[in-house]
C-alpha cells in the first residue's frame, strides 16, 4: 500500500530525537536503523514517509524501553511548536475557531491523524481519527497527539483546564496513573475513539489573547500552505484518503471518478500512471482496516466483513487469507 503522501515533519522526529538522548540512548544508531543522521533533523523542508516514521517510532520504544514515549512527546511540543498553525491557534478569538482551525488544518503540520469535533448536547466531543490505520504505533501517535492539542487550549484559555476526560481506543497501560496526571483528567481505556471532552457552554467564550486580523493572516497562510500539501498528494492517496473517511460505504470506481470531475476511464488511466488502480485501493484499504479492526477487538468478525462491504462471510475469509496467510478468528486469537 503505497503511503508515502502520509508524512511525519522532520521537527517532530527531532522533538522524539531530543527526548531519547534525554533518556540516554544512541540517537545516531537510532536513526541510522531508518536511513537518517542527525543532519536530516535539521532539514525543515523534509518530512519522513509513514514507513520511516513507522520504523522510527518502533525503534525508538525498544531501544528506550520507555512505554510512556507518547506522552513525554507530547509534554514538550508547547503551542509555538506547531509554526504557523500554532501561531494561529495563539490568536483565535473562541475554543469554536481555534478548534476549526486544528480540524482544517491539522494538515500542515502532519496528516497521520485527522481531528474533528462534535457538539453532543452538553459537550463537545474533539475525535482523532486515523486515515491509515498506525498499527503498533497507534498508542504512542495518539497519546502524543491528543496531549499535544490539550496542551494548546490549556494554553490559549489560559490554564482554565476545559477538557473533562480523555479517551483512547486501546486497552489501559501500566502506566496509567502518569497518563492521568500528565493530562490532567480522567482517561478512560477501551473506548470506540481517541480525543476528549469539553463542556459546549465554553465553546464560545471569549479568549484572553484572541488577535482577530492576526488570526485572519495565520489562517491565510495555513491555507496556502495547505494547498501546497494537497496539490503534492499523489491522486492514489487522495482517492485512499476517501475511502477510508467513507469507510462504512466505500464509493464505487464511477461516484469516485465524479468526485474528482474525472470520467472513470480517465481515473483508471491516471490511477494506472501511478502504478496502481481503483480496484488495488481498494483491496489495500480493506486490509488494512480488517487488521485494525481485529486488532481493536470492537467488532466481531462478521461485523467486520459488513462493514467492509462484504456480503459473503466466505469471501471476507478468502481475502484475508491471503492477505495475512490465516483466517481472520485465526488471527485474532493470535
Amino acid at each position: 500500500m503505497p503511503q508515502q503522501d502520509f508524512t511525519l515533519p522532520m521537527h517532530y522526529v527531532r522533538q522524539i530525537a531530543d527526548l531519547l538522548r534525554a533518556l540516554g540512548t544512541d540517537v545516531p544508531a537510532w536513526l541510522a536503523k531508518s536511513g537518517l543522521s542527525e543532519s536530516d533533523l535539521l532539514d525543515a523542508q523534509r518530512a519522513a514517509s509513514f514507513d520511516v516514521a513507522y520504523r522510527l517510532i518502533v525503534d525508538a520504544l525498544s531501544c528506550s524501553g520507555e512505554r510512556a514515549l507518547g506522552l513525554l512527546v507530547g509534554e514538550r511540543l508547547v503551542v509555538n511548536t506547531h509554526g504557523i498553525l500554532g501561531y494561529a491557534a495563539m490568536n483565535s478569538g473562541t475554543l469554536r475557531q481555534a478548534l476549526d482551525l486544528f480540524e482544517r488544518y491539522i494538515g500542515v503540520r502532519t496528516n497521520l491523524v485527522a481531528v474533528s469535533h462534535e457538539v453532543q448536547g452538553a459537550e463537545v466531543r474533539v475525535q482523532f481519527q486515523e486515515p491509515i490505520p498506525l498499527g503498533d504505533i497507534q498508542r504512542t501517535v495518539l497519546e502524543a497527539i491528543v496531549l499535544t492539542v490539550k496542551n494548546v487550549l490549556d494554553y490559549i484559555t489560559m490554564g482554565s483546564r476545559h477538557v473533562q476526560w480523555v479517551a483512547f481506543p486501546f486497552a489501559q497501560p501500566d502506566y496509567s496513573e502518569l497518563a492521568t496526571d500528565m493530562l490532567g483528567c480522567e482517561v478512560r481505556y477501551g473506548q470506540t475513539w481517541a480525543g476528549f471532552t469539553i463542556p459546549a457552554e465554553v465553546l464560545d467564550q471569549p479568549l484572553t489573547m484572541a488577535d482577530a486580523a492576526t488570526f485572519a493572516q495565520a489562517a491565510a497562510i495555513c491555507e496556502r500552505e495547505l494547498d501546497k500539501v494537497q496539490q503534492n498528494a499523489s491522486l492514489a492517496n487522495k482517492v485512499r484518503r476517501i475511502m477510508l473517511e467513507k469507510q462504512n460505504g466505500f464509493p464505487s470506481l464511477q461516484v469516485t471518478a465524479r468526485l474528482f470531475h474525472l470520467t472513470p476511464r480517465t481515473l483508471h488511466r491516471r490511477l494506472q500512471d501511478e502504478g496502481t488502480s481503483y480496484k488495488e485501493i481498494l483491496e489495500s484499504v480493506r486490509h488494512k482496516l480488517a487488521v485494525a479492526h481485529l486488532t481493536a477487538g470492537h467488532l466481531s468478525v462478521q461485523e467486520i466483513a459488513y462493514t467492509l462491504g462484504y456480503t459473503d462471510m466466505a469471501n471476507f475469509r478468502r481475502a484475508f487469507k491471503r492477505w495475512e496467510g490465516v483466517a481472520p478468528s485465526g488471527y485474532r486469537q493470535k
